[in-house]
């Protein structure tokens, strides 16, 4: 796939300034409806849930409610599992595969496990089907003690209280053509950087933790998942997105030190999926179903090596 080297915005080299950020934000427009496709489904999980507003979003006129839906039959002797989505807006299947698992699948769960399920992270960018915020600042890179971005610092808020009690934390994302499209070039424009072409893999991957890979946990999920949709194989080089694979199916980053969402507890078990919506191969339910399979994978593992 071929992709112009030239973003539109700003001057190749130079970092951009409040200018160049003004008219990338004007660029912007709402294509779609978080009250309606993410609220809605919400509120009709409140008899299921504690629903609980962790947060609101102020960008301009637009406000948006930040949720978070926990275990009712909270037990102090259960497990707690961590489920994150819409970290990055655009990714589709991360928030809805997320609503998904907690509409069919949570209740396979009730008095086994406590769950926290946060399942849209980055509503303006959800509504604008983008990976940045308002700020062009990206949440999934700004995990960190001095975020940049009001959403990371919500869930970080979020879960201060009960941090040190999550033993899975998993965090779901897709992979799409408009990565190399649009997102890359955007960001090194925005970076004063040159953009360097990549290869988008042909389907679902892994991102485990470097620091903790834990390559069982990482395996078990690979497996169910590839029962939904195809695993994405290894490029020339051995590696996809760049980075070496080092079992089918998974790559490792160094969660914490870059910011990213799988950072922000010290679970033993922390994921990242990778859905790759944009294969011939696979639907948008497909995407919803591989999300879905990842999750109870992680969890029904963790259970298995009987964590508390």
């Amino acid at each position: 796939m071929n992709h112009a080297s030239f973003y539109p915005i700003g001057t190749p080299g130079v970092a951009w300034g409040d200018a160049e950020r003004a008219q990338w934000l004007a660029r912007q427009s709402v294509q779609r409806s978080y009250r309606d496709d993410v609220v809605a489904a919400i509120e009709r999980l409140r008899d299921r849930f504690e629903v609980r507003q962790y947060g609101e979003l102020h960008y301009g006129a637009d406000h948006y409610p930040l949720f978070a839906l926990k275990s009712r039959d909270w037990r102090d002797d259960l497990p707690v599992m961590l489920v994150t989505g819409g970290v990055h807006g655009y990714e589709t299947s991360g928030v809805h595969g997320a609503l998904q698992f907690l509409a069919r699948d949570a209740a396979d769960y009730a008095g086994r496990v406590n769950l926290v399920v946060a399942p849209c992270v980055s509503p303006w960018g959800y509504e604008r089907v983008h990976r940045w915020n308002m700020h062009a600042v990206d949440p999934n890179r700004s995990f960190t003690d001095d975020s940049p971005a009001a959403e990371s610092r919500a869930l970080m808020a979020l879960v201060e209280p009960f941090r040190d009690e999550v033993v899975m934390h998993i965090d779901l994302h897709e992979t799409t053509d408009s990565d190399e499209s649009e997102f890359r070039p955007a960001l090194a424009a925005r970076d004063g950087k040159p953009y360097e072409p990549g290869e988008i893999p042909d389907g679902f991957y892994l991102v485990g933790d470097s620091d903790n890979p834990q390559p069982a946990f990482q395996q078990a999920i690979i497996e169910a998942v590839a029962k939904v949709t195809h695993i994405a194989p290894a490029d020339a080089n051995g590696e996809i997105i760049g980075s070496e694979v080092v079992a089918p199916g998974v790559i490792n980053y160094p969660v914490k030190s870059l910011g990213l969402c799988a950072g922000v507890t010290d679970a033993r078990y922390v994921t990242t999926t990778e859905v790759y919506p944009d294969s011939p191969k696979a639907t948008p339910q497909q995407c919803n179903d591989a999300q879905v399979a990842a999750v109870r994978a992680a969890i029904d593992f963790v259970l298995e090596q009987g964590a508390r």
